[in-house]
């Protein structure tokens, strides 16, 4: 079922690797000291919040007009055509609506004003939702030979075939009308328990300033925490660390609920909807079998002892006694890549090491960071970590918090593969197929990600630099692949216990995070007390069953970026059509014309043996 509401991507990057630079700003910034080359310009969907209310109020007006199609829909393909064509243009303005008043929220989420717009394009969504309802199941009530009639006799139609099909694929999961509807009222309750996490993490909570080795006092919020992962002042990390953890420990009985909530509120759709399990209703839409998810985790779990190697070595390369998590990302050289980069060297090297994609590309991507795309620095409430996100028929925009090291280079680089994937397939597709799918979604960034690092490690003879970059490319692998799989392991054991009836407390959940870890990080991992809350702040647990793309998304990268790389302008070609090709195809097929195949093994298999020959050099060098 296409989900005619929000067009957006987002891909809020949750690795364990971190910037390893800070700027020496003393405290985040305001909003208003942020300046206006450095902010994205979400003028470019309305000029103003007046502008804004002038649609909202005609979306708004126009809403019962969809009622007037209600029982004809088979009266003939014109008329259904008809239809079809205005709940687009509604949906197109709608993700207009919601994107720009929840980007203006994201700018500093305690923004009331913000946060009043967001909502008001939220229930303005419900509303819209509960008018097109009918749309399906009346589509679903035709005989089963009208629809392919309609389709031969009106060429018009031929745009919406694909979702038609679908349609029809998912016959049994839509509802009757009344029911349809019922639930479409409900869609706005059910965003609750993210709504109320993200409130909490990113505009309520607050963490206390920590200390380094030095004695000096520091900030600490997520952007920062990040940072300080990968600095070699361990007194620095271990300081970050637990107070990030013992202050989200405080709430974990909130969060427990909050979890619980989005969990059981999934449980309700699915259920509704026919679908044996929340796990398969997340997959269903985009055609994916359940079977690629299992073989995501079997796959990982098999190959974990170059995970374990990795803990071992950082254990022994460190000189540490013990080994725990806030170790995984310190280096093992103080020799980096280059320190700090500013933002437009940033965009210079991103555009540099992209050049295998071609020079159409490349001057789209110019023009994107040359015309407000990108809001680039943290600022008091902004939202933490990294996303891409467009409407149709606006440019693509890029959340950035950037701290000026290689790895912000790095997200950078990742969610403009996002915004690139965005433009390809707005400027190809047609609205019903244009919203790529989820399945898709991490490839193009990941792409570019490891054609960044590929392009340094090609391009630098220092051993030192060298061994800097090998660890961040490990540690790409390890947040992307393992530390991801983690998560969706744990996603399917706590949908699958509240499906069995268990009531999850945050003690469950920290005992299966618990057990997570042990396994993950091996016998040279000790882990802390407060690590068992780690559960709590990952905000893709409410997008079910999100994170396991990751995993997918970079194993198919890899073997896309090597086809780029040595294939030529034939791999070339053949990766810019997967990225203008939306979703007019099922993801698996558009990544087998891409060139690789994810219902196997084998991709993921790849990766993780390139895991351990990056780790092999690593071992040689140090």
């Amino acid at each position: 079922m296409k989900k005619y509401c929000f067009t957006a991507f987002l891909a809020a990057i949750l690795f364990l690797t971190a910037p390893a630079t800070l700027w020496a700003a003393d405290k985040v910034p305001d909003r208003q000291d942020i300046a206006p080359q450095y902010q994205w310009h979400l003028q470019d969907i309305y000029a103003s919040d007046a502008q804004w209310q002038q649609d909202y109020d005609k979306l708004k007006s126009q809403l019962p007009q969809l009622a007037t199609y209600q029982g004809k829909l088979g009266a003939s393909p014109q008329l259904l055509l008809q239809c079809l064509k205005q709940r687009d243009q509604m949906s197109i303005t709608l993700g207009r609506l919601y994107s720009y008043a929840k980007m203006h929220r994201d700018e500093n989420t305690a923004n009331a004003a913000y946060q009043a717009l967001t909502d008001k394009a939220a229930s303005l969504g419900s509303a819209y939702m509960a008018s097109a309802s009918f749309i399906e199941p009346e589509l679903l009530a035709l005989s089963p030979k009208t629809i392919p009639a309609f389709l031969r006799q009106e060429p018009a139609l031929k745009e919406y075939s694909r979702y038609l099909q679908n349609l029809l694929r998912q016959r049994q999961h839509i509802l009757t009308p009344a029911e349809e509807s019922l639930l479409s009222q409900v869609s706005e309750i059910a965003q609750s328990p993210e709504n109320t996490f993200d409130m909490l993490t990113n505009a309520d909570l607050r963490f206390p300033a920590i200390t380094d080795s030095q004695g000096n006092t520091l900030p600490l919020s997520e952007g920062k925490y990040r940072a300080y992962m990968s600095f070699d002042d361990r007194q620095l990390r271990q300081n970050a660390y637990l107070t990030l953890y013992q202050t989200y420990a405080q709430y974990r009985n909130t969060l427990a609920s909050t979890l619980n909530g989005n969990i059981k509120s999934s449980h309700f759709f699915a259920s509704a909807r026919k679908y044996p399990s929340t796990l398969a209703a997340s997959l269903d839409n985009d055609n994916i079998p359940v079977a690629v998810y299992d073989n995501v985790i079997t796959t990982v779990k098999q190959n974990l002892a170059p995970l374990h190697r990795y803990a071992a070595f950082k254990k022994t390369a460190l000189g540490l006694d013990e080994f725990h998590l806030y170790d995984a990302s310190a280096p093992v050289t103080t020799q980096k890549a280059q320190s700090p980069y500013t933002y437009e060297e940033a965009c210079q090297l991103v555009q540099t090491a992209l050049e295998p994609l071609g020079s159409e590309y490349n001057t789209v991507l110019k023009q994107g960071l040359s015309s407000g795309w990108v809001d680039v620095y943290e600022n008091q409430g902004k939202q933490s970590g990294a996303y891409s996100w467009g409407a149709y028929g606006t440019h693509p925009f890029v959340l950035l918090n950037y701290e000026g090291t290689y790895d912000s280079v790095s997200t950078l680089a990742h969610e403009l593969g996002h915004s690139m994937h965005t433009y390809y397939s707005y400027a190809n597709q047609p609205f019903t197929t244009s919203d790529y799918s989820l399945f898709c979604a991490e490839v193009a960034s990941q792409t570019n990600e490891i054609l960044l690092v590929e392009y340094m490690l090609k391009h630098t003879q220092d051993t030192a630099v060298r061994k800097h970059l090998l660890e961040q490319y490990l540690d790409t692998i390890l947040g992307s692949v393992y530390r991801q799989t983690q998560f969706a392991e744990f996603e399917k054991i706590v949908h699958e216990r509240t499906a069995k009836g268990d009531a999850l407390t945050a003690d469950d959940f920290d005992a299966i995070w618990h057990d997570l870890n042990v396994q993950y990080w091996g016998p040279d991992a000790v882990l802390d007390k407060v690590s068992d809350v780690g559960w709590s702040r990952i905000p893709h647990f409410y997008r079910n069953f999100y994170v396991y793309q990751y995993a997918t998304g970079y194993a198919a990268a890899t073997a896309l970026s090597e086809q780029i790389l040595r294939g030529g302008e034939p791999a070339r070609q053949k990766y810019l059509q997967f990225l203008k090709s939306g979703s007019s195809d099922d993801p698996l097929q558009l990544l087998r014309q891409a060139g690789v195949d994810m219902t196997t093994p084998l991709p993921l298999e790849i990766t993780l043996q390139k895991f351990s020959r990056l780790l092999d050099e690593l071992e040689r060098l140090n």
